[in-house]
């Protein structure tokens, strides 16, 4: 059932925080071209940016301390959110919840589902709003002041994409098969595209199409505008990890246990990346930053690349299989590995030059906003460091 909220007053908080994101959608160019770097004091959604570079300009301390926690009672494998000061992000609980950045003191809690959790689809917030998609497949709109549910929207799958905010729609994907564009205010169905299986991956956004790979084994790339699929191109492998976007090139991992380098013009696979020995699967999402392509693999090893050629740059090692995908800020690389353990590494040289360990393992993947690390662990807890 669709719940509907008045728009919200220009003078109410909610106004107010639409005012203030309107300058992000400036910068993110609408349903044309996206930032590639989220801005210092947000982080908006999953990956920072609609072009799910992983990218952020806030400058965070070179040596990191441990602000607070906070227990949100079960796994936390969404990746948070941050805007105007609050801390979003979903838990196994079934709940989506909102803590204040500084504190870390809950302000809100919202019961998406009583007998589904909220899984790796991690919120997004535009429009005084924030949306998370949940296990029973259905999609939550909700008031980022108060919590309130302004709108829901149900699909025939769960979902574990995260909803990605363009203009005036709301794109995510569906284990339905489908990636659906909404009325980013109402939650009407705007159009859905089908593909051929699962929909896992967060669309990335560039110059108004949305691409993603499928787990169909297919490059897709929907046009926001209408949902006519204007790309359609075989990946060669099952593809779980979200594309990163950078100047007309898309870079994501595959289950065939190869890293893609994808010309959006031309259609053409640049390059592709495999360790020379270790074979196996890629599931975290690329960071693009710096001429270079970092990613987690199931090899236990954090990979950097070339952007242009594919060569490898450097390896490091974790103790266990990195599903969580790397974030950026100052030429470092911040990521979750499943030893419990969050990295800070080099960007130039892979060297490790912090390191900080949950207990529990992380594969929810870190958000960088006002000099800010904040991530969550498979024990429920919520850590922020800065």
């Amino acid at each position: 059932m669709r719940v509907l909220s008045e728009t919200p007053h220009p003078t109410s908080g909610a106004g107010r925080r639409v005012a203030a994101l309107a300058s992000v959608l400036i910068l993110t160019g609408g349903a044309g071209a996206a930032a590639q770097t989220a801005p210092a004091d947000a982080w908006t959604q999953f990956r920072g940016t609609p072009a799910l570079t992983g990218a952020s300009a806030a400058a965070v301390p070179a040596e990191l301390e441990l602000l607070w926690t906070f227990e949100a009672g079960e796994s936390i494998d969404s990746s948070a959110a941050v805007v105007d000061g609050t801390v979003y992000v979903g838990t196994y609980t079934g709940e989506l919840i909102a803590v204040d950045l500084e504190s870390g003191t809950p302000k809100w809690r919202y019961r998406a589902s009583e007998r589904m959790g909220i899984g790796e689809s991690s919120p997004a917030v535009g429009g005084g709003r924030v949306y998370v998609g949940d296990l029973a497949g259905v999609l939550h709109a909700v008031d980022a002041d108060t919590g309130a549910a302004v709108w829901t929207f149900p699909t025939q799958g769960e979902i574990k994409s995260s909803p990605v905010v363009v203009g005036d729609r709301v794109l995510v994907g569906s284990y339905d098969g489908y990636l659906y564009g909404l009325d980013a205010a109402t939650g009407e169905l705007a159009w859905q595209v089908e593909t051929q299986n699962y929909v896992h991956a967060t669309p990335a956004v560039s110059d108004g199409v949305a691409y993603f790979g499928g787990c169909d084994e297919t490059f897709h790339g929907v046009r926001i505008s209408d949902g006519v699929e204007v790309v359609s191109l075989p990946a060669g492998a099952y593809t779980a990890a979200s594309s990163a976007i950078h100047e007309g090139r898309a870079y994501f991992g595959t289950f065939d246990n190869e890293v893609l380098g994808l010309d959006l013009t031309t259609h053409e696979i640049l390059w592709r990346y495999e360790h020379p020995r270790r074979h196996f699967p890629f599931y975290s999402s690329a960071l693009h930053v710096d001429g270079r392509v970092v990613i987690g693999g199931r090899d236990r090893m954090v990979h950097a690349i070339d952007e242009r050629t594919g060569e490898a740059l450097w390896t490091f090692m974790t103790r266990a299989r990195v599903d969580s995908s790397p974030a950026a800020s100052g030429g470092r690389v911040y990521i979750g590995s499943g030893d419990g353990r969050l990295y800070v590494l080099d960007l130039e040289t892979g060297d490790k030059l912090w390191e900080f360990d949950t207990g529990a393992p992380l594969s929810a993947s870190p958000a960088i906003a006002e000099g800010k690390v904040v991530i969550g662990s498979q024990d429920g807890i919520l850590y922020c460091f800065g």
